[in-house]
């Protein structure tokens, strides 16, 4: 339903002489195309974009929105894991936002826009928890869904009947086969569907406004919307389950692990330093021991010593490689100094390191 003005003329002719332009909808369209384009840059694939660049970007994850980054139940609608993620949501977005636009005006219109992506994202992170990472702009494009049954509901004595019907039962039947076909496939966030819809719903009563200027909308009506909106996400809040493990203790572990591996690469190279010193004669047993105390074993000695003060805890995704990675700094650490003392002592080493 691209061309609905020319289609539905009566009610396109009404929205368009309220509200001309459609400029919220044409500037949201190009946020999302430009930060898919921004994260191609980055990183992300143009066909499917792995987790950890869409968690870089600040997709919805519930150790990370939990761990004092609620902001991404924002950034999150403005990500998408691949390109005909983002296509498919900005066809239905344009086919939609144009007329929700007009309907209730720019300013109600990003309201329910961002009111409906936020409550989308936070069933999900009801609905998910700490099991999924979540992106896109379809819970507010269905909270728009929302918002244009509402008005078309509210003005339909105003309407052609046959004209109704077609964008009212239009409407319906979009949303409800999403959201049917978003519970036979399991890569569909169907909750972020679910709580964008009911929440475009909600917010779509509370800030309707008229077809024409003057017209009159029941407060009962914004009143009940306002009630019920405040009601639903007051439950979500309370309901959303505690996270298995802190985000910020996974990145502080991450972060240490990479500059692990960077010092060992560097203690590897100081190793074969030595051995080719070694090899010109130059130095003497205990030299050569000293040396390898001081750059092989006091290394691993600190490295160690470091890895073992990090916060711990065996839900974290790097916790198996942590516990690994400090076997093999052990065992480094002994080995090097087994070898360093030997070398002191004046004795030659029975095998290579």
């Amino acid at each position: 339903m691209s061309d609905v003005t020319s289609n539905w003329p009566s009610l396109g002719a009404a929205i368009k002489q309220r509200t001309p332009g459609v400029p919220v909808t044409k500037l949201l369209i190009a946020a999302n195309l430009l930060v898919f384009v921004l994260m191609l840059f980055n990183g992300a694939g143009f066909w499917h974009s792995p987790n950890n660049v869409q968690l870089a970007w600040g997709a919805n994850f519930g150790p990370a929105t939990q761990d004092g980054e609620w902001w991404r139940l924002a950034t999150a609608l403005f990500l998408h894991f691949g390109a005909v993620h983002l296509a498919l949501n900005m066809v239905a977005f344009w086919d939609g936002g144009q007329l929700v636009e007009r309907m209730y005006g720019h300013a109600r219109y990003l309201a329910i826009y961002l009111i409906s992506g936020l409550a989308g994202n936070l069933l999900s992170l009801v609905w998910q928890g700490n099991h999924a990472v979540s992106g896109g702009a379809s819970g507010a494009i269905f909270g728009i869904y929302g918002a244009l049954i509402v008005f078309l509901w509210q003005e339909r004595k105003q309407l052609d009947n046959h004209e109704f019907r077609w964008l009212f039962g239009g409407a319906c039947v979009f949303a409800i086969a999403t959201i049917a076909l978003g519970f036979m496939i399991p890569a569909i966030d169907n909750s972020a569907h679910i709580g964008g819809f009911v929440a475009g719903i909600l917010s779509g009563m509370l800030l309707m406004r008229g077809l024409h200027v003057g017209e009159q909308v029941s407060l009962m009506v914004r009143v009940l919307g306002g009630i019920l909106l405040l009601a639903a996400v007051t439950v979500m809040i309370t309901r959303i389950p505690t996270p298995t493990y802190r985000w910020g203790d996974e990145l502080i572990l991450r972060k240490e692990i990479d500059d692990f591996v960077r010092e060992d690469q560097a203690i590897n190279r100081s190793w074969l330093s030595i051995m080719h010193e070694s090899k010109q004669g130059s130095v003497t047993y205990f030299e050569l021991g000293q040396q390898v105390e001081d750059a092989i074993t006091d290394r691993y000695e600190e490295r160690y010593e470091q890895l073992s003060q990090l916060p711990y805890d065996p839900a974290l995704p790097s916790a198996a490689k942590l516990e690994n990675i400090l076997q093999y700094t052990k065992q480094r650490r002994d080995a090097s100094k087994a070898l360093a003392d030997q070398l002191k002592q004046g004795k030659p080493p029975a095998t290579n390191r």
